[in-house]
């Protein structure tokens, strides 16, 4: 009889780690997944996807290198996600050098803890397509030049190659996947998305009038988050530790989403899209998409679900949890407690606008 598997899954809180914890699962592993501590717990997402009950909860930060040991002693794992990080690339700007603590060196940390408890555990870091910034070559591939544009970028560019000088320094198995954009109902309400999706609904039910946003022109390539942890696991089942861009080939303005999104509820979005300067970033990337043909051919990988279903899953689950809450039901999620924007100001609003 096979041994169950354990898998432990930092950040598993987020998106990602609710979603791949939950695939785990399914897998038949045993999860453990690491939170930080916060005055107001942030479990919803598991409690949405129902396995809340179901995961070994650790609390653990990447800046506290006797945290990320004592989870490894706990869950001795046979594999390692990394999918915590400061995510968020406008508060990159505002706190470069705390983001910079939790996303590059944090990722440090754990491949150092690893090395010296346990060097046959896998590894996976959570890299991003932010990395390419305004690189000149479109699509990216593993191959394509990366130039960053943020510090969230440049952190998480630091994390992906420290990964692999332990691969190759240690031998290790430490592989970093290179995700394009991927959204989902789970999506955090501070990410441009499910911002629009949430505010397209509060407006089709006549709970508000207009939505703020930044710059509707960059370029994405989006795909939903549930195939996308899949992946993740694809890579770590691998013989051989090797990177892989996950993507769907394809890219789409943020003008693009916002106009899908609108249609879903027969609305017209120039009516209720107003533009900010303040959510301007100090440095855009302007065009990612990605190429995942490395993924197709090795991992047999391609995604499924193309941005007219994402945009619609999203503002119809967004519809739905609006409706619930005016009928007084009790829902996990985040919508009705976030505040306005409004009053929340930002360095970025006295910035000029760059281009690299």
């Amino acid at each position: 009889m096979n041994q169950m598997k354990k898998a432990l899954v930092t950040g598993v809180t987020g998106q990602d780690g609710a979603y791949l914890a939950d695939f785990l699962l399914k897998k038949g592993y045993k999860v453990y997944g690491t939170y930080r501590r916060l005055s107001t717990p942030n479990f919803w997402r598991m409690q949405s996807l129902g396995i809340y009950d179901k995961i070994n909860l650790i609390s653990a930060d990447l800046l506290d290198p006797s945290s990320i040991i004592e989870a490894i002693k706990v869950s001795d794992p046979d594999e390692f996600y990394n999918l915590a990080a400061q995510s968020f690339v406008a508060t990159s700007f505002e706190q470069p050098i705390h983001g910079a603590e939790i996303t590059a060196l944090g990722v440090t940390r754990i491949l150092e803890a690893l090395r010296h408890l346990n060097p046959n555990i896998k590894f996976y870091q959570a890299s991003t397509s932010e990395m390419y910034g305004n690189t000149t070559e479109v699509p990216q591939n593993e191959n394509t030049p990366m130039k960053p544009t943020s510090p969230y970028a440049t952190a998480k560019l630091y994390a992906h190659i420290i990964t692999d000088v332990y691969r190759r320094g240690y031998d290790m198995f430490a592989i970093g996947g290179i995700l394009f954009n991927h959204e989902s109902p789970l999506r955090g309400i501070e990410f441009v998305t499910r911002k629009v999706s949430n505010a397209v609904a509060k407006i089709h039910l006549d709970l508000d009038k207009t939505v703020v946003l930044g710059n509707l022109k960059p370029k994405r390539d989006w795909g939903y988050a549930p195939e996308y942890v899949e992946a993740m696991w694809l890579m770590m089942q691998q013989d051989k530790p090797k990177d892989y861009v996950i993507a769907t080939n394809e890219s789409h303005s943020v003008e693009e989403f916002v106009n899908n999104a609108f249609n879903i509820v027969g609305l017209d979005w120039k009516k209720h899209v107003k533009t900010d300067s303040s959510f301007f970033r100090p440095l855009e990337t302007y065009h990612l998409q990605g190429d995942y043909t490395k993924a197709k051919n090795e991992l047999g990988w391609e995604p499924k679900i193309n941005l007219e279903k994402l945009v619609e899953m999203m503002v119809k689950t967004d519809l739905e949890r609006w409706k619930n809450w005016l009928d007084g039901k009790s829902i996990h999620w985040d919508a009705h407690n976030y505040p306005s924007e409004k009053n929340i100001l930002t360095r970025m609003g006295n910035n000029e606008r760059k281009t690299d």
